[in-house]
């Protein structure tokens, strides 16, 4: 194999490693956010006095979770569970609920 046909072969796999990345990336933030749901609702679709979580967005939720993962924002449970995510998994929640639609 040449030279040019090798960095073509190794350009092609980190691109298709990028987008396997990022296809985990979506399925891991689906997968954390699904332990909001015994509260917030399916995919944020909260009831009742539930805060919902659906289209919100991801600076808005991102904010609040550090809030609460720093003592900074008060609640009643969620700085128990905030405490419990890294950055990055926060981050990936916030994503999913923010490309929920919105609750009506």
């Amino acid at each position: 194999m040449s030279y040019g046909a090798c960095r073509i072969a190794a350009s092609l796999a980190l691109a298709l490693g990028a987008g396997l990345a990022q296809a985990q990336d979506a399925n891991l933030g689906r997968n954390l956010a699904a332990t909001c749901a015994n509260c917030h609702g399916t995919n944020g679709h909260a009831r009742g006095d539930m805060q919902p979580l659906a289209g919100v967005s991801a600076e808005r939720l991102t904010a609040l979770l550090a809030g609460y993962k720093s003592g900074a924002q008060s609640g009643t449970i969620m700085q128990q569970i905030a405490k419990g995510y890294t950055d990055e998994q926060i981050r990936l929640i916030a994503v999913f609920f923010a490309a929920q639609p919105a609750t009506k």
